[in-house]
């Protein structure tokens, strides 16, 4: 056996009535079965499972994760606004099945998921990687944001966005975003504004690599409008 220590924020605290514990769980446990562990003595948590983000030691996880003894894992309800609570930037390859089952539910009549990949050609040139640097804290707050806004213009429609950082070669996907709405015209709209609202207010960047050098892909040409100069290749 394990000992976890178990911590609940907003709506979960209060249906728990608690904002902490420590339970035993079986070695070799996983999130997913500490959070059907703590489901299973409120039923009305049970609802929340798609939404809910994990988070071991302070860090996001998926529900397969393994815990170990002394754990400390946090359950993250959803946020305001009708977001689905999934707004994640991360190293790790993205599932766009996770993304889509964060906004599912009974009330969807559609879910939209846009999947954005490296592609192998830029400015007439052949790209070889992109590499993605984010402020994460920033970025993450910034994407639910981007769910809140979605909210309150689309209400009832639901939204999940997961960015990858780190080195990415063409075909890899960098960003999964998924919305649901009841009628289909409000996903597709909604999924097209988060497509523009990243790359207007969320705090990652992007390096294209080519065979001669490379750049930040936007930096580019402000360095040039301002100083009316191509910027060397690195």
């Amino acid at each position: 056996m394990m000992t976890i220590h178990l911590r609940y924020f907003a709506l979960m605290r209060e249906l728990l009535g608690r904002d902490a514990e420590r339970v035993e769980l079986p070695t070799g446990s996983t999130a997913a079965d500490a959070f059907a562990r703590v489901a299973a003595k409120q039923p009305r948590l049970a609802g929340l499972e798609r939404s809910i983000m994990l988070m071991v030691n302070q860090e996001y996880v998926r529900p397969n994760h393994e815990l170990r003894d002394g754990d400390e894992l946090a359950f993250i309800p959803p946020v305001s606004g009708g977001a689905a609570g999934l707004f994640r930037v991360t190293d790790e390859p993205l599932d766009p099945r996770e993304v889509e089952a964060a906004v599912a539910g009974t009330d969807a009549g559609a879910i939209v998921t846009f999947s954005g990949t490296v592609r192998d050609n830029a400015q007439g040139k052949t790209v070889t990687r992109l590499d993605y640097e984010a402020y994460v804290p920033a970025a993450e707050k910034k994407l639910a944001q981007i769910g809140d806004e979605i909210g309150k213009r689309w209400p009832g429609a639901r939204t999940a966005i997961v960015h990858r950082t780190g080195s990415l070669e063409p075909g890899i996907a960098s960003v999964v975003i998924a919305t649901s709405s009841a009628h289909r015209g409000d996903a597709f709209a909604a999924c097209a504004y988060a497509i523009e609202r990243i790359k207007q207010i969320v705090p990652i960047w992007k390096k294209e690599h080519y065979a001669d050098g490379a750049v930040w892909v936007g930096s580019e040409a402000d360095y040039q409008r301002e100083t009316g100069r191509v910027p060397q290749h690195s």
